[in-house]
């Protein structure tokens, strides 16, 4: 067990929430007031431990699935986790319940803060359910549907916690927030395949001569490059479809969401500037690449 695997079976608490460190977009930066903070970490927490859930990345021990309720013999038995993670949450809603597990206790204070519902949080543990049942999506529409549960639900959680929520910022947001899941499936195309998912639609791979065996290779070939270059650009044209929303906000808000457009944006640069070859691992963009992005969308370019 490695070292921060111990301070998680120790601590699941604090273990889950350092991991904001190491994710691709800023989750509560420091320039935002501390209300905030508080309140976007809270939500970070139940979505990185909902996540680690379903990807069966929770620490050796067993310290999260004890928490819940989960019998020691059923705590590999990811969907039995997720059922009780659920249920858990249905307390931080119930004035009568304690949750179980410290991430949702620390949760519910946000949730009553900025009257929340259900629904966004339901989303994601939805996602990651879907998950272990569904390894393959047919078409566009069908990843699109995934990531209306996977990805969008973030974006309004952010909304919620800032107090800025409208129909055409959710519409903006939806667009941003599964651009960016799209992203990300392009730069962990290997490490999915490893898991047995696939995120590229079948109809594409159909379309650009692309077969499974193609993606386990140790560098693309040019059908994988092509197909790559095609789903990125359908993740650009979503980050331009949502980035009028940074300039629907002002002040904090607005460079926080011009972080999060930014980010796609650099990453898929990153991803251009490899020539689309994501197997050797994924591209990331380098800081000034990404300061720089974060300039020409708040001048509302890009």
């Amino acid at each position: 067990m490695t070292a921060s695997g111990t301070a998680q079976a120790v601590d699941p608490e604090r273990g889950t929430l350092d991991k904001a460190a190491g994710e691709n977009f800023p989750v509560a930066p420091f320039f935002l007031p501390r209300d905030w903070r508080t309140d976007l970490m809270a939500v970070y927490g139940f979505a990185r431990l909902v996540d680690d859930i379903g990807d069966g990345d929770l620490a050796p021990g067993g310290a999260d699935a004890r928490l819940l309720g989960v019998p020691d013999d059923r705590a590999g038995d990811r969907l039995a986790v997720l059922d009780a993670f659920e249920a858990d949450l249905h307390r931080v809603f119930d004035a009568a319940s304690t949750p179980r597990h410290p991430l949702l206790r620390r949760l519910r204070p946000t949730v009553r803060r900025r009257s929340m519902t259900p629904e966004p949080f339901l989303g994601l543990i939805a996602a990651n359910r879907q998950d272990q049942l569904v390894r393959r999506y047919e078409t566009y529409d069908d990843l699109l549907a995934y990531c209306e549960l996977s990805a969008n639900p973030v974006g309004r959680l952010v909304l919620s916690v800032t107090g800025t929520s409208t129909p055409e910022r959710i519409r903006r947001s939806d667009a941003i927030c599964t651009a960016l899941q799209i992203v990300e499936h392009l730069q962990d195309v290997a490490e999915d395949l490893a898991r047995d998912r696939v995120y590229l639609p079948a109809e594409d791979m159909k379309r650009f001569h692309v077969q499974e065996a193609d993606l386990a290779a140790k560098t693309a070939g040019a059908s994988v490059r092509a197909l790559v270059a095609y789903e990125a650009q359908r993740a650009r044209d979503l980050l331009n479809e949502g980035a009028p929303l940074v300039g629907s906000v002002h002040g904090r808000l607005r460079l926080l969401l011009a972080g999060f457009v930014a980010g796609g944006r650099a990453a898929i640069r990153a991803i251009a500037a490899a020539e689309y070859d994501v197997l050797p691992g994924p591209p990331k963009p380098g800081k000034v690449q990404l300061l720089r992005e974060v300039g020409l969308t708040l001048r509302g370019e890009g």
